[in-house]
């Protein structure tokens, strides 16, 4: 059984299948890359809560950045957010976003 939740027209914010949960993309307002890592982390916390989940169950994530020099800015944020002994699959690259002013987006996959 597939359960949505958050249904909107063109996507929904969480999908559940089988023991996983799907997020769609987070992409949060911020200055910087930093801020708008903790914005998106924010927003995942927040979904995988409502999916019945936490970070602690994250299986993959995936990265992008509008531009890979801020890599090291993104990761302080990241491995202060991952819990110790719980980091998932992960990649990071570089991509153009959908608004000029976003620099991250952050797409999760867990068990719940």
């Amino acid at each position: 059984m597939i359960e949505r939740i958050d249904i909107g027209q063109r996507m929904s914010k969480i999908v559940k299948h089988n023991g996983v949960v799907y997020l769609s993309g987070q992409v949060s307002d911020g200055a910087t890359v930093a801020d708008q890592t903790r914005g998106c982390l924010s927003l995942v916390d927040a979904l995988l809560e409502k999916a019945g989940s936490s970070r602690g169950n994250i299986l993959q994530a995936i990265i992008w950045l509008a531009d890979m020099s801020d890599f090291a800015e993104m990761n302080s944020v990241w491995d202060a957010w991952v819990p110790e002994g719980h980091a998932p699959v992960r990649a990071c690259g570089e991509a153009k976003l959908a608004r000029p002013d976003l620099k991250v987006e952050i797409i999760v996959t867990a068990a719940f």
